[in-house]
């Protein structure tokens, strides 16, 4: 429907000393037409609003976006409306146009006192702690603590999802998807534009466009190839009750009940012979495959013979189950 590919909402920005806004905060959004000027409702950031700049130089203006969810991003305030959508589950991976985000989006330094402009960051920060010594009748106070340089900030300083635990809120980026029933481990990263679609353990690395289905297990040190350097198209993806073993990798997909063991990196140029067991028995020669031929099959386990050393496809029957209590979050 037209009318679900607008969101409309109230927000906070950060305005740095050229002009620059450094993020914008929603706590609210909603989906479909935007209602006329007359008819917003009224923003509730008074007491936050901060019209004069702060040790900072930066100051915090409310902002009302309309976001045309088919349109690339116009501005920095479209662009955070989108990520926000994202990890409050409004809108799930690769169904909102985000072309040329980047482009939109500052490079900024994340604080425990918020986003700095980088150009005058020390500078800036010698005022933040001299404020914030003044503040407190010349004890020393917090030192300004830098959590990161990027463009997208941490999701769980704009928005904490429901239902999930996330053991390194610095792995998880604003723009990240994760359902209820989600566990995010220490080593743990999730992209924005990236996630799960229901309960899932996530060890290792969920790349930009990557989405794991219900059930599903991301090991410890796994990796799934995602297309934000690359510049590939193709979007790869995990199904349901899969499980993608410790240090194993894909740049394939996997559909519903499948297994790569531990340790195996399975590319679509991979040669992958497909296990028979008739055949074997019969002495026929077994098929070998790309693994790109075998992309979003379910019933797979794939693993290496640890006599000849190919990489073989074998059926299975049955997926895996996570535990779970575990989950109960």
């Amino acid at each position: 429907m037209a009318d679900q590919r607008t969101a409309w909402g109230w927000g906070l920005a950060s305005i740095d000393a050229a002009g620059t806004t450094l993020d914008v905060w929603y706590p609210k959004l909603t989906i479909g037409p935007a209602p006329s000027e007359a008819d917003r409702p009224v923003h509730g950031f008074d007491a936050l609003v901060r019209n004069e700049a702060d040790a900072r130089g930066v100051r915090r203006v409310p902002v009302f976006t309309v976001s045309d969810l088919d349109a690339a991003p116009a501005d920095a305030a479209d662009a955070y409306l989108r990520l926000h959508l994202l990890s409050m589950r409004l809108a799930k991976p690769n169904t909102l146009n985000l072309e040329g985000i980047f482009s939109v989006l500052a490079n900024v330094v994340w604080t425990n006192y918020g986003p700095f402009a980088i150009e005058d960051f020390a500078l800036r920060k010698m005022d933040v702690q001299a404020a914030a010594d003044n503040a407190v009748n010349g004890a020393p106070a917090a030192n300004v603590e830098v959590m990161l340089v990027d463009k997208m900030p941490r999701m769980v300083d704009y928005v904490v999802p429901t239902g999930v635990r996330i053991g390194n809120a610095d792995r998880v980026r604003l723009g990240a998807y994760l359902s209820e029933g989600t566990t995010v481990m220490h080593e743990g990263f999730v992209n924005f534009n990236a996630g799960t679609l229901g309960v899932s353990m996530v060890e290792g690395r969920i790349s930009q466009g990557v989405v794991v289905g219900n059930g599903s297990d991301i090991g410890g040190g796994a990796s799934i190839m995602g297309t934000l350097s690359g510049g590939g198209k193709l979007r790869n993806s995990i199904g349901e009750h899969s499980l993608l073993g410790a240090n194993a990798g894909i740049g394939i997909s996997l559909g519903d009940n499948c297994v790569v063991e531990a340790g195996l990196y399975v590319t679509a140029g991979t040669k992958v012979t497909v296990y028979d067991k008739a055949k074997v028995a019969a002495g026929e020669p077994l098929d070998v495959v790309k693994g790109s031929d075998l992309s979003g099959k379910n019933n797979i386990l794939f693993i290496r013979n640890s006599v000849s050393g190919r990489i073989e496809a074998r059926y299975r029957k049955v997926g895996i189950a996570l535990n779970e209590k575990l989950h109960k979050n």
